[in-house]
């Protein structure tokens, strides 16, 4: 029975593969492989554990919007998973904006509003009534996408409030409408974006007043309650006062840094501004103080003399009213006579004589228009708070000093030239010397075990370790026999060739009796030896016929072991 064992062997021993004698001839080889074999192990385990990234795909989706795209990422055999909470619907990054255009294609996600494409559609014979309702729709529809766009706001709807248009003034109404904003997690909006939403609606509608726009958040808070006017400031003003404010910080604390140091110096300005906008005409009316200084508006004169003949004269009456008799023009008159006429006509006194005139003269009138601009400073009120001076004394012990009265007064005098200091408009300016109290605590040291970063590079090395003691026991438990068994040499030992060749317990052969002598077993394990040796002798002769280079190797190996 041995002997079939060592024949089977020997016949098997030729047929062998060649990777296997190979592996045989060289005994690093095994070793290369079975790390190259671990180095795989490791990595493919490393890039098991870890996750594929995921993105976000859409957020905040209706239910059938949801269920719309889910379906179509199941035919597009795209994996997908949800947020924590069913807030988000998250793909792999790589493949987000791919599933973005083949689901745009398809329509989706459609969205709850509709804007004027709900226009296209239009039927024949549609009512006056369903046109103005879905144009209605239509505006509050594209109302709420505008207001979609703003980075804070999740979700909007728009409710507009249209009266029908009527012929008589006092049956005609002023539209209105009501907003409802849905806010992002963890965000806030700032009276400067109401603001922008009431305008942006206002100006979208026609005779719609920012009067008329109610704005309210998701909790039911009223937004737009600053623009009612009851504050009486809007954003920009409140904006303005503290522009003012914090550059005339910046003025003093830049003065003063120089001389006291970076974090020796703080001020704080509060600012009363004038934000009435107020125009003033005055006219007055005063009398000429000096003569002939005076300036003439117009001046009038009227000159009448009346020489000859008397005026008519008397009574009135039929004898005054009669015309004058014909004069009888003499043809010689006497020279005296002629000169006594001319002497009487001389001496005679002229008629009438009428002087009149007429002087305006100006008013001293003065008119005063004023128009004062909004923004004006009514009053500073000023206080900046100065550390001590740091000394160091000595002994090289540091210590703080307080500033003495005239180092006081330099930096009051300072601060009223940095804000422009005005006792008639009622500036006031509070300058205080104290030390400053470090509220920085020393830090509570943490045990190394409780650190966070610690606790990270623990969790890191972990899964590293448990990486690696799982490519150990894979090598030794697993790779490591298989590599042995199959390299092994076909040669079997001798108490396995004596095993064989005892027979089975319960078997039917004769078992040899006690009385065996044991020069008889020396014999037979002789005659065993010998015919393994042959065999052996056979398998090498055909292993070198067929493989010279292993047997060649074989003989160098032996050589080199013999010289050491």
């Amino acid at each position: 029975m041995s002997t079939l064992a060592a024949t089977t062997g020997a016949q098997a021993a030729p047929g062998a593969l060649p990777f296997l004698q190979q592996l045989r001839a060289n005994p690093r080889l095994p070793l290369m492989i079975g790390a190259a074999f671990a180095v795989a192990v490791i990595a493919a385990m490393w890039m098991w554990s870890r996750q594929p990234d995921y993105g976000v795909l859409y957020s905040n989706l209706s239910d059938r919007d949801g269920g719309a795209i889910i379906a179509s990422l199941q035919k597009m055999n795209v994996p997908y998973k949800f947020a924590e909470g069913g807030g988000a619907l998250l793909v792999e990054k790589g493949k987000v904006a791919e599933a973005r255009l083949r689901l745009a294609a398809e329509g989706l996600p459609k969205g709850g509003t509709v804007g004027f494409e709900l226009m296209d559609n239009q039927k024949f014979g549609t009512s006056q009534f369903a046109e103005q309702i879905n144009y209605q729709r239509a505006l509050e529809g594209e109302l709420a996408r505008s207001i979609n766009s703003i980075s804070a706001v999740e979700s909007a709807r728009v409710h507009l409030a249209l009266p029908k248009p009527s012929l008589f003034v006092r049956d005609q109404k002023k539209p209105s409408a009501s907003v409802v904003l849905s806010l992002h997690r963890g965000r806030s909006i700032d009276e400067g974006q109401v603001s922008a939403i009431v305008h942006l609606i206002s100006s979208s509608v026609p005779e719609l007043s920012d009067k008329s726009i109610t704005v309210v958040d998701q909790a039911g808070n009223l937004l737009s309650a600053a623009n009612s006017g009851t504050r009486g400031l809007d954003v920009s003003q409140l904006k303005y006062a503290q522009e003012i404010e914090q550059g005339y910080i910046r003025r003093i604390e830049a003065i003063l840094q120089p001389l006291m140091g970076t974090a020796n110096v703080h001020a704080q300005v509060a600012a009363e501004i004038d934000f009435s906008v107020v125009e003033n005409t005055d006219e007055k009316y005063r009398p000429n103080q000096t003569p002939g200084s005076a300036a003439i508006r117009s001046q009038q004169s009227s000159d009448s003399i009346q020489t000859g003949s008397n005026p008519p004269g008397g009574v009135p009456g039929a004898l005054s009213n009669q015309p004058p008799v014909n004069p009888v023009a003499p043809i010689a008159q006497p020279a005296a006579a002629a000169a006594g006429q001319a002497t009487a006509t001389a001496a005679a006194p002229p008629g009438t004589t009428r002087k009149d005139g007429t002087t305006n003269y100006e008013l001293d009138r003065s008119i005063r228009h004023v128009q004062q601009g909004a923004g004006g400073i009514k009053r500073l009120s000023v206080a900046v708070v100065v550390n001590y001076r740091g000394s160091v004394d000595a002994q090289g012990k540091r210590m703080a000093k307080a500033l003495t009265a005239t180092e006081l007064e330099q930096v009051n005098n300072l601060v009223k030239e940095a804000m422009g200091f005005s006792a008639d408009r009622g500036d006031s300016v509070n300058v205080v010397n104290s030390a400053f109290v470090s509220d920085v605590a020393e830090a509570v040291e943490l045990p190394l075990w409780k650190q966070p970063e610690n606790i990270e590079m623990a969790k890191t090395g972990g899964q590293y370790l448990l990486i690696g003691m799982l490519a150990l026991f894979a090598w030794f438990a697993v790779f490591r026999p298989l590599l042995r068994k199959h390299l092994a040499p076909p040669v079997l030992l001798e108490a396995e060739e004596e095993a064989q060749a005892l027979p089975a317990p319960g078997s039917l052969e004769q078992a040899p009796s006690q009385a065996q002598t044991a020069a008889s077993r020396q014999a037979e394990a002789k005659e065993r030896r010998e015919l393994r040796n042959a065999e052996n002798i056979q398998y090498a002769h055909a292993t070198s016929v067929k493989n010279p280079q292993v047997v060649a190797m074989l003989i160098k190996q032996w050589m080199a072991e013999k010289d050491e």
